[in-house]
């Protein structure tokens, strides 16, 4: 189930970002009055498509909000029934808001004069690209992400996976994680051209994916390792001036990949799948064009199950740490990086070693 519904959320995602690549295709022909008009065609076909799927999100949003509304006034019977299944009403209007605002943000950042000022506070970043246009709207969909979390409430998603718990309905996060980062991977690669304008190995080497040498293996897993006891010591240090671990951050984190940590595959998954799937996307797509600091933020918002809270800086950090490596050796290494720090985490948990740290 988590799979079909992951495919259904990206695919619309995949092909808006063909098309982009597509028109970059045709713009990337010399002095052709054919490919300029194709090219524009397609960049409004992409743009039309992308206003049609910020539209659902607005019209959503409202409608939820609308209810959250109702719910809250006029509406005692409605508000009774949603407060027994475990949701609030005031919550409701929460979650269109986090719907519809960043969707509206998606559509602003898709006008020429937003794009051109952006560009000229990222230099690599090209207004006139439609492929750029539309990742730089892409940044609206991980508000989606963060706002609507934290909008049903980490502790309420906490409370509904301890309740399915109690109640023997099994959860396996694996599928569902292995299903998300493949997406991610493949994302990765149609978006910087795949299938439209470069081949498969022309797609990785703007990525940085390659066959890393025995020395970028060596620091690939000697970083890893080291950022363990350095993020374990920062958040012993941030506890005890009071930033120590949100409670309900933890028992979220806990539900969702807690039974991770009970074998091995669950912590291979741990490692490999986010190694591919976010190093694919963020340092491998997105850090060439948008830089080390902003992707690095758009890794730690991603974290949804972190709300707003010191792990969302601590990841930022971390993103900062797997930026650096992405700039100086390539993604192979911060994905060795990524890897071997998340499944060290992993092997710790799981050998209760955190209880005596």
């Amino acid at each position: 189930m988590d799979i079909l519904l992951t495919l259904a959320l990206f695919i619309p995602l995949l092909l808006i970002l063909w098309l982009a690549n597509l028109a970059e295709r045709k713009r990337a022909v010399p002095a052709s009055e054919s490919a300029s008009e194709s090219a524009r065609v397609l960049s409004l076909i992409t743009y039309a498509a992308l206003v049609v799927l910020y539209g659902l999100f607005m019209l959503f949003g409202l409608l939820f909000q609308g209810l959250g509304w109702l719910a809250q006034g006029s509406a005692p019977d409605f508000a009774t029934s949603l407060q027994r299944s475990g949701l609030d009403p005031a919550a409701l209007s929460k979650m269109g808001l986090a719907l519809w605002l960043p969707a509206l943000l998606g559509l602003i950042l898709l006008l020429p004069p937003v794009r051109r000022l952006f560009g000229r506070w990222i230099a690599a970043f090209d207004p006139g690209s439609t492929v750029h246009a539309v990742a730089l709207s892409y940044i609206s969909l991980i508000l989606v992400n963060l706002l609507f979390t934290l909008a049903v409430g980490l502790d309420t998603l906490a409370e509904m996976l301890e309740t399915d718990a109690a109640a023997g309905i099994p959860f396996n996060p694996a599928g569902g994680i292995w299903a998300q980062d493949v997406t991610l991977a493949v994302m990765a690669v149609i978006g910087v051209g795949w299938l439209a304008r470069r081949g498969l190995g022309s797609a990785l080497a703007r990525l940085g994916i390659a066959l890393p040498t025995g020395r970028q293996v060596a620091i690939g897993l000697g970083v890893g390792l080291l950022m363990v006891p350095v993020a374990l010591l920062v958040e012993y240090l941030a506890g005890l001036v009071g930033f120590g671990e949100n409670p309900d951050v933890a028992r979220l984190t806990e539900q969702m990949i807690g039974p991770l940590m009970t074998s091995a595959p669950g912590i291979l998954t741990l490692g490999l799948a986010a190694a591919l799937g976010e190093e694919g996307i963020f340092r491998g797509a997105l850090q060439p064009r948008f830089g080390i600091i902003l992707t690095s933020l758009l890794f730690a918002l991603v974290h949804s199950n972190y709300g707003l809270s010191f792990s969302t800086l601590l990841v930022f950090l971390i993103g900062l740490i797997l930026g650096l490596l992405r700039r100086r050796f390539n993604t192979s290494t911060s994905m060795i990086t990524h890897a071997v720090y998340n499944m060290a985490l992993g092997l710790i948990s799981f050998l209760g070693l955190l209880q005596n740290l």
